[in-house]
């Protein structure tokens, strides 16, 4: 992915809109490389997630390089990565997924449920209440502790949520507002021949939790 790489690292440095129309042919390039590899992703998860369909298309899963910035200080008008969400009917699907991020040091990929609405928020935790024993066992598997440290705890509430006692014995995943898991790459990692290999095999390391997470969500 050196042309996609090289465009985002060029791009950092003039997020502006003259230099993004006169590199539009290279940006072009990149997204189409960068689609080819997602799709490399998305057929190698397919042999082990029956609910990605070897017929999933990169194109329905990887998210515009145009920011919004309506809302944002930070004016810019390009973002400087380009992402993939590979969920069961692509990236705008509510179902619990995988999520692929390209950009100069600071590459990762990551899964599982990003800001659920309160019901799917709810249901999940009351699976953890009510049946942790398997996601216990996930967490503490060689496969899914060989790509991560646990679940990433961004956004937790500082205090018990609505219903759960503080000294509730799994507390800090409750405590949770997201329920992702991650693992970052460097530069020489995402840049090798065998990266596309290496992301799916952390994606399917992974897989146990997203269906744990989809049976909670989905009952």
């Amino acid at each position: 992915m050196e042309t996609t790489f090289s465009f985002l690292k060029k791009l950092e440095a003039n997020n502006n809109r003259d230099w993004f129309e006169k590199n539009k042919a290279t940006y072009i390039k990149a997204k189409e490389e960068f689609e080819v590899f997602v799709q490399e992703i998305i057929n190698g998860i397919a042999k082990f997630d029956k609910r990605i369909s070897p017929d999933l298309k990169a194109k329905d899963c990887t998210f515009r390089i145009y920011k919004d910035v309506r809302f944002s200080k930070d004016k810019t008008p390009y973002k400087n990565n380009m992402g993939a969400s590979i969920n069961p009917g692509g990236k705008k699907s509510l179902v619990a997924g995988y999520y692929f991020h390209l950009q100069p040091e600071g590459s990762f990929l990551a899964g599982g449920v990003y800001m659920p609405e309160p019901d799917m928020l709810n249901a999940i935790r009351q699976e953890i209440d009510y049946n942790s024993a398997p996601l216990l066992k996930i967490l503490k598997s060689a496969s899914f502790k060989k790509y991560f440290k646990g679940l990433d705890d961004e956004g937790a509430l500082k205090t018990a949520p609505k219903g759960y006692d503080k000294e509730h014995p799994l507390i800090d995943l409750l405590r949770n507002r997201h329920f992702i898991a991650s693992h970052a790459f460097s530069n020489k990692q995402v840049l090798d021949k065998n990266s596309a290999k290496e992301i799916v095999a952390g994606f399917k390391a992974m897989y146990p939790f997203l269906e744990y997470l989809r049976e909670a969500t989905e009952k």
